[in-house]
């Protein structure tokens, strides 16, 4: 594994792939916190700590975050080392790779296959890269070199069994690259802090309030592009992190009107077919978070119940919302997650 790797404003809001995760802040300052806001990855970031150092320092050291996963595993930049791997430019890798793929191996031994970073072959035919629709997919042909059983890795270098195979982390890359910075706000000494990069989130210590972190999570609802709109549930969180994943916003709708979500089940090469309308994860890395919340979503509210109960030893709790009777819904939480919760009534424990 990887090692269990101030404003005065009330709210900070990010989408998050599928979910919208708002970052409930404080408004009053108790000692010196910094908020710091940009952009990396492609998306928002917002971190707020309490620290001595300068907050144009702790920018300098994200920034250097941001063009290290650029250079790294970005599938957009066709100069970074996972786009050249993927082009059988090179089989060398790089720290980075080689944590995630450590990271993915073990989700996907966990999953049965249903949560595979080899998938992007697929994801590109179904068109989810650029958002139009492709027809007649040759599932069968490109299942041939789809599966991370075809991988062979060590700390320096990745063996494909086929050629035509391609990686893609971005299930992970997010929730990896707020561990990075995690790691650096704590190079400078921070203990208190909070790191989220497009909703998915790390924190440490206590907030401005001397509280614990609050992080509210969305009710799901198709087609919902209303940001902050629904406030579901609010976690309390500390010393750990938080990713959601979910399918009713990023899908399309095919030209036999049957909706096509944007994760792909690696085991049956089709689009996945799944109750669970959002899965939350908490867990000690937001890389753990980041996958397993993926793999939920794809294996459905039965499996997803059931897997959930094996990896309370990893410090993994989910909060599962999935799909009931007509626009009902059904909640499922790790029993160990009810401390951290805003409330629990009418919900099932697992």
């Amino acid at each position: 594994m990887l090692g269990r790797l101030a404003k005065k404003s009330l709210l900070k809001w990010s989408l998050l792939s599928g979910v919208v995760v708002v970052l409930i802040a404080c408004s009053q300052n108790m000692g010196r916190f910094v908020d710091i806001d940009g952009y990396m990855l492609g998306t928002t970031f917002h971190v707020s700590a309490r620290t001595n150092s300068q907050s144009v320092d702790i920018y300098k050291r994200i920034m250097e975050v941001d063009n290290q996963m650029k250079s790294s595993m970005s599938v957009f930049d066709e100069a970074s080392l996972l786009s050249r791997v993927n082009s059988n430019l090179t089989d060398s890798i790089d720290e980075h790779i080689y944590n995630n793929l450590r990271l993915a191996e073990h989700v996907y031994q966990v999953s049965g296959g249903a949560y595979d970073v080899t998938v992007k072959p697929l994801v590109d035919a179904y068109g989810f890269i650029n958002g139009t629709p492709h027809k007649n997919v040759n599932v069968d042909s490109i299942m041939v070199f789809v599966g991370f059983d075809k991988l062979s890795y060590d700390e320096t270098m990745l063996t494909k069994a086929d050629e035509r195979m391609e990686l893609d982390f971005n299930s992970i890359a997010k929730g990896y690259t707020v561990d990075l910075v995690a790691a650096e706000l704590e190079r400078f000494g921070v203990k208190d802090y909070v790191v989220e990069i497009g909703g998915e989130v790390r924190c440490r210590g206590i907030n401005s309030k001397r509280g614990a972190w609050r992080v509210g999570v969305e009710t799901p609802y198709d087609g919902n592009m209303n940001v902050g709109g629904s406030i579901q549930q609010v976690l309390s969180l500390t010393d750990c992190a938080m990713a959601t994943s979910g399918n009713y916003r990023r899908y399309f709708i095919d030209e036999n009107g049957n909706k096509v979500a944007h994760i792909v089940d690696p085991r049956t090469g089709k689009s996945a077919v799944t109750d669970v309308l959002s899965a939350t994860v908490v867990a000690p890395t937001c890389a753990e978070a980041d996958a397993y919340a993926t793999m939920f979503v794809a294996l459905g509210a039965e499996r997803a119940v059931e897997v959930a109960q094996t990896l309370v030893d990893e410090g993994v709790m989910v909060y599962l919302i999935t799909s009931g009777e007509g626009d009902k819904y059904k909640i499922f939480y790790s029993k160990e997650l009810a401390p951290m919760m805003s409330h629990t009534e009418g919900y099932a424990a697992i």
